[in-house]
């Protein structure tokens, strides 16, 4: 599209209703986006079958519902396998992926290597003989080996800059790229997915930053642009009452449950706009408005508490 640079998207799985940390999240990559001067495109992340709930249409329209809008179609991710096999044919094709039988308890009991993070994956199946993966394959039939990333030896886990967090370091262990039962791991599927769609700038929860430096290391590998040309934000979690991360336990946390008892979509978007601090007490505002307002420098670094809908409903 003439006049557009780059692109920021937002990507929710179709589980069920957005929650109010989930809007605040697409209102953040939307205000991002618009504010730089991209264009903004919406992905429903639909592989894992098993957790598709249908809920892709209500929450397109609960972010309509704020004023969030989208440049071109969302797109289905599940749509996308073609290029997905490509980019797992791209690595095993450079000698970089391997047939991985483990279950998570497996993984868990086996000793780790020396200053590996808690859970990461200590090679059980990574340098086994032919004959042997072939013995692995019948004893776990029907089940199917997993596909593993073959971490280049001498790899250092990228480190990247976060627009939020600021200087960011983690680990890499060797990934899953395809499960065993045939669906594309996510840390693959949205490295491909955001290069096709043009995405160069990530802005998403700060639960997943720690996944971030395979990704990078996955964009490298692909030949695929990688920071600095892509810009990661990963933004602080909304918490529940307790204390801790927000979720629909916590009672009317969607714009369902909200409008159910009487609270409207503006007054939502009052209450998000003030906990980003682009909003003063009691004003309602437009989602165009917070664009023009918008400073990333000026975003709270902390998590924010939902207030709750009584007190958002209280006058």
């Amino acid at each position: 599209m003439t006049g557009w640079s780059g692109a920021g998207r937002y990507a929710p799985s179709p589980s069920g209703d957005l929650h109010i940390g989930n809007l605040r999240t697409a209102l953040l990559a939307w205000c991002f986006a618009r504010a730089s001067g991209r264009r903004f495109v919406v992905r429903v992340e639909d592989l894992d079958r098993a957790r598709d709930a249908g809920s892709a249409s209500r929450q397109l329209e609960d972010l309509a519902r704020l004023g969030i809008d989208w440049d071109g179609a969302p797109v289905l991710q599940s749509e996308l396998g073609e290029a997905h096999e490509a980019a797992i044919a791209a690595l095993r094709d450079a000698g970089l992926v391997y047939e991985c039988t483990c279950t998570r308890a497996d993984i868990l009991a086996a000793p780790s290597a020396p200053h590996a993070p808690p859970g990461a994956y200590p090679g059980t199946c990574r340098d086994r003989s032919g004959a042997v993966r072939e013995r692995e394959r019948e004893r776990i039939a029907p089940r199917r080996p997993a596909l593993r990333l073959r971490v280049p030896a001498g790899t250092v886990a990228p480190r990247f800059s976060d627009a939020l967090l600021g200087e960011v370091a983690g680990d890499i262990d060797d990934f899953v790229l395809r499960r065993g039962d045939g669906t594309v791991a996510y840390n693959l599927a949205v490295v491909v997915d955001d290069a096709s769609m043009g995405v160069d700038q990530i802005v998403r929860g700060d639960d997943l930053a720690p996944s971030t430096p395979r990704h990078i290391l996955l964009q490298r590998l692909l030949g695929l642009p990688s920071p600095p040309e892509i810009a990661y934000a990963h933004v602080p979690l909304v918490l529940g009452p307790t204390g801790s991360r927000l979720a629909k336990r916590d009672g009317a946390v969607t714009l369902a449950d909200l409008r159910a008892d009487g609270i409207d979509a503006g007054a939502v978007l009052a209450v998000l706009a003030r906990s980003l601090g682009l909003a003063a007490p009691g004003e309602r505002v437009s989602a165009a408005e917070l664009v023009g307002r918008f400073d990333p420098a000026a975003l709270p670094r902390s998590p924010w508490t939902w207030p709750g809908a009584e007190r958002l409903a209280a006058p």
